[in-house]
């Protein structure tokens, strides 16, 4: 029998918005392949201080995880402040909407954005 799973017992995680579409879009991928998902609502709960540090050291750090295109980014005063990595480290753990969205995880790998080829190798990994 073939596993849907992409890792036997490894849950994948969907951190995102109910109102962002690329986080409706990667929920409805995983469910289409039959994989289950734990969704994570950032604007209830945000990445713990590990799981920040973990998908950065994936995703080329805290700044790449920021969007500093966003409304909130702006609203706090940032676009023009330039913090430094350790402050937007706390920034984030403070307000997790300052984050792209969607952040998927699976074990210690994580992906930003809407990132099927990467999610579908991972399937294929095993």
């Amino acid at each position: 029998m073939n596993n849907p799973l992409p890792v036997s017992g490894t849950i994948i995680q969907i951190f995102g918005t109910k109102k962002c579409p690329d986080t409706r879009k990667a929920e409805r991928w995983f469910k289409e392949r039959g994989i289950k998902v734990q969704s994570i609502d950032l604007t209830e709960k945000g990445l713990s201080p590990g799981e920040l540090k973990s998908v950065a050291s994936r995703v080329g750090g805290v700044l790449s995880l920021v969007d500093r295109d966003g409304k909130r980014y702006a609203e706090k005063g940032l676009k023009h402040s330039a913090p430094s990595d350790t402050r937007l480290e706390a920034l984030v753990l403070e307000d997790p909407l300052l984050l792209k969205t969607p952040i998927v995880r699976r074990g210690s790998d994580a992906t930003l954005g809407f990132s099927p080829d990467v999610w579908d190798a991972w399937r294929k990994k095993g």
